[in-house]
């Protein structure tokens, strides 16, 4: 077989390679050329390890700003960027200070244009930072350019410009958990919604109402988080943004997902992996982050095994651009430990669901203050991985099961004592947190502590979700497995179980998996009670359900194969047309 001959690099790809090599002698001119080259240059010299010179010239702000023009190669200077941050630099960090000093001397200027070209740099490096995953650093920049922007006039393009830095500030504060600034950021970006209303022009409002849509999911309000996503997508249309429809959609999904709308939740994350797919690539860390979205819809509508399968994927891609001192990596590790926990719960095989929380928590400990919020459910994942090797630990290894349960019991307290900070009582993630705690002291034989927790978490998911919703079906089977195996309340656990199924039946099917534990639950239940033919006709029932589950993974495809989205943008928008609309701030 002929050998090809390596393609002849270009004329303009050979003058760049060479003014890379001798770059002492061209520096004084480079920074002249048109952005382009200068990137082309600058991207040469990260192939040929010249980080040294990197860091010099991306910590120039001057510099930096003009390679932020360059959109089509984006990934490739994320990339470059966070090679350099891996390696001990501190190019975020001195970039936001040198923002924020650019910004104070403008302010104190009059000169609109000066004004201008400092906000569409504070707007574009705070955009860069948060896809680089330097929360705190974007907040920086992203802060001092909102005071910035409400120095201009009060008329249409500075309304404009407020918006705009207030979507990237508000999503930044969100997911770095500064959910007090987030509230004020969110409050300016309705009152300049309400005002671009009033002029009457046209403008595209799905970006911000998706952002409005995030910070509700943080705080656990899924009803305004769904309402907020269902407004978004009707402001969809095919001249939008690609990177807007995309964020959108997936948005839009994760909040029909905590709805247990699943059927249209599906539909949105199909189309939106599709359309980061065809728009910007299967290398890209939008379609990378449509996967992630796509893995937490099938982990929550029991297709464990495909999400383990889409977590992968995603964090391969994210992996291959940022390495993994990076908190977007950090998160997805978590993701996967947790999926991987979900699918391997009957197998008991932890290890490698074990190693990516650990990673995930090393990770957010490296680059997180002490005590933040992000860590509070990497110890969750962490702790019940540990609670379950504890438990499989058998008598004569009780020392080791005893520091097992007891590190986790550590990692469990210290979640809820951040949610609590955080959130307070009355919400889902608290009660979620004294789930956990309850499951953790029914494995440590501390029965009155278990049932104390489940009770207190399902009291705050009852009157926070309705008494129907699937995260109280889950406390109400924790607690009828209390009652059942060790607490020898037969007669409670029976209704609690009876509860529990007629939940999954309603938000799932009969194929559902966490059928079987409640199932096995009343067959234990009866034979205890001496109620055998009860007991029989559970059996019978186990049997069924083994039955119809197989069939239903036999008929599903493997999550990656399907090339075409299930519905149109039409077809979406017409569904969640009836959902009930928040209120603007008047």
């Amino acid at each position: 077989m002929a050998i090809k001959p390596a393609p002849v690099p270009s004329l303009y790809e050979c003058s760049v390679t060479a003014v890379a090599k001798y770059y002492n002698y061209f520096k004084r001119d480079l920074r002249d050329l048109p952005e382009t080259i200068l990137f082309d240059v600058y991207m040469n010299l990260y192939n040929q390890n010249k980080s040294c010179i990197l860091v010099v010239e991306f910590g120039d702000l001057d510099v930096f700003s003009k390679l932020l023009k360059i959109t089509n190669s984006r990934v490739m200077l994320i990339k470059c960027f966070q090679a350099l941050q891996c390696h001990g630099t501190s190019l975020a960090y001195d970039l936001a200070q040198s923002y924020k000093i650019k910004a104070f001397y403008c302010q104190e200027k009059y000169c609109v244009s000066l004004k201008d070209s400092t906000i569409d740099i504070g707007i574009r490096l705070g955009g860069f930072l948060i896809d680089t995953g330097w929360f705190l650093e974007s907040i920086t920049v992203l802060t001092k350019c909102k005071e910035l922007c409400l120095t201009l006039a009060d008329n249409l393009p500075a309304w404009k410009k407020i918006l705009e830095c207030c979507h990237k500030l508000l999503h930044a504060e969100t997911i770095y958990s500064q959910f007090d600034t987030a509230i004020l950021t969110k409050k300016l970006a309705e009152e300049t919604v309400q005002k671009l209303k009033r002029s009457g022009e046209h403008l595209c409002f799905a970006g911000i109402y998706t952002q409005f849509s995030i910070h509700a999911f943080y705080l656990s309000n899924y009803q305004l988080a769904y309402e907020w996503s269902a407004m978004a997508v009707q402001e969809l249309s095919p001249n939008s943004c690609s990177r807007v429809t995309v964020e959108t959609l997936s948005q839009a999904s994760k909040s029909c997902v905590v709805k247990r709308e699943f059927r249209l939740a599906q539909a949105l994350v199909r189309l939106a992996v599709y359309l980061a797919g065809e728009t910007f690539g299967h290398q890209h860390l939008k379609y990378a982050d449509a996967l992630r979205d796509y893995g937490f819809y099938l982990l929550n509508s029991d297709s464990m095994k495909d999400s383990v399968t889409v977590y992968q994927k995603a964090l391969k891609l994210k992996k291959a651009i940022y390495g993994d001192k990076n908190l977007h990596v950090a998160a997805l590790k978590e993701d996967l430990a947790y999926a991987l926990y979900v699918h391997e719960y009957s197998s008991g095989r932890f290890n490698t669901a074990s190693h990516h929380a650990s990673q995930a928590i090393e990770t957010f400990s490296k680059l997180l203050p002490e005590g933040h919020l992000m860590l509070a459910s990497a110890h969750r994942v962490k702790a019940l991985i540990l609670e379950e090797i504890a438990l499989d630990h058998m008598s004569q290894y009780m020392e080791t099961q005893s520091k097992l349960l007891g590190e986790a019991e550590r990692l469990h307290q210290n979640a809820l004592r951040l949610c609590l900070a955080a959130f307070g009582e009355d919400n889902v993630q608290t009660a979620k947190h004294y789930g956990n705690l309850g499951r953790l002291y029914q494995s440590m034989k501390k029965y009155q502590e278990a049932e104390q927790m489940h009770l207190k978490a399902i009291e705050i998911k009852e009157r926070l979700l309705g008494p129907d919703d699937y995260e109280v079906g889950l406390s109400v089977g924790h607690l009828a497995s209390l009652y059942n195996y060790h607490m020898e309340e037969y007669r409670k656990a029976e209704k609690l179980y009876f509860r529990s199924i007629n939940i999954s039946l309603k938000l799932f099917s009969e194929t559902y998996s966490g059928l079987e534990y409640d199932y096995r639950g009343l067959v234990h239940v009866y034979t205890h009670l001496g109620e055998m033919e009860n007991a029989h006709d559970y059996k019978v029932t186990i049997d069924r359900w083994k039955t119809l589950r197989e069939e239903h993974e036999s008929k599903e495809r493997a999550p990656l194969e399907h090339h075409e989205p299930s519905c149109s943008l039409a077809t979406i928008q017409e569904s969640m047309m009836n959902v009930e609309r928040p209120l603007l701030l008047p």
